[in-house]
């Protein structure tokens, strides 16, 4: 049975000591919540402090991107390196890094091996533009993004997916349940073509996009969909409760 999963992505959000707040008001009641993996991913500069308040505690911390090189002359980026000190998920392939920065499907790839050399778990995130959505191309663009990010990378039980359409990032339009799980569906599909059926079924897989406390329990209800990558709504600590809390009652252990 896959353990039902809920991250928060705080994106370019929080200060320091915004984050030791954040997480001071969510803690307690976030531990009180079994039968679901908890992920916070905070800026890199919260990492440190967060790692400590969240030591010995349920809650799990992931990074929100990274570098393909351990070490270099790479100013201003952050490697594998340092972050397998600091979290044990990282974030990559998002959207806003594809569409923003320009981050390429074969950049991403090299971002996957480099996470997996050094034990970090990927979020690999993959989704299609607005335009794409409307010509009927998801399935092309996601299988595209997949097959090129996974390209020479052996199955790691640490993966988890989430379908990150670009057309709903923090634009308040969500997919719906219905057309999320369908292109899961696809995913875990796609994924059992590129390695094996019984990975694809192991493997997590999540929706991101605009999810709010009050549409988690439409796509969580979807057998397809393994948890939510959740972006605004983490920054809030009574909606990312309840978004963790109605993901447990419908889908944890």
């Amino acid at each position: 049975m896959r353990v039902p999963f809920i991250a928060g992505n705080w994106k370019m959000n929080t200060t320091h000591v915004e984050a030791e707040s954040l997480v001071a008001d969510m803690l307690g009641r976030l531990e009180e919540i079994t039968g679901v993996e908890k992920v916070l991913c905070p800026p890199f500069v919260s990492l440190a402090i967060l790692k400590r308040l969240l030591q010995g505690s349920s809650v799990k911390l992931g990074a929100q991107n990274m570098y393909f090189q351990a070490r270099g002359a790479y100013t201003g980026e952050i490697s594998p390196l340092m972050l397998a000190e600091l979290c044990e998920f990282v974030i990559l392939g998002h959207s806003e890094r594809r569409w923003y920065f320009g981050e390429t499907d074969e950049v991403v790839n090299k971002k996957l091996k480099a996470a997996l050399e050094y034990r970090l778990k990927p979020i690999l995130c993959v989704g299609e533009r607005l335009e794409e959505n409307e010509a009927g191309r998801t399935e092309e663009v996601v299988h595209r993004q997949l097959q090129a990010a996974l390209r020479d990378i052996e199955p790691s039980p640490g993966l988890v997916v989430a379908y990150d359409p670009v057309w709903a990032i923090g634009t308040g339009k969500a997919a719906s349940g219905e057309q999320a799980a369908g292109t899961i569906k696809f995913i875990r599909s796609s994924l059992a073509d590129f390695w094996n059926k019984d990975i694809a079924q192991d493997l997590r897989i999540l929706y991101g996009g605009s999810v709010t406390g009050n549409n988690i329990a439409e796509f969580i209800c979807q057998s397809e969909i393994d948890g939510a990558l959740v972006g605004g709504a983490s920054l809030k600590a009574e909606e990312f409760l309840s978004i963790v809390s109605q993901t447990k009652a419908i889908k944890g252990s």
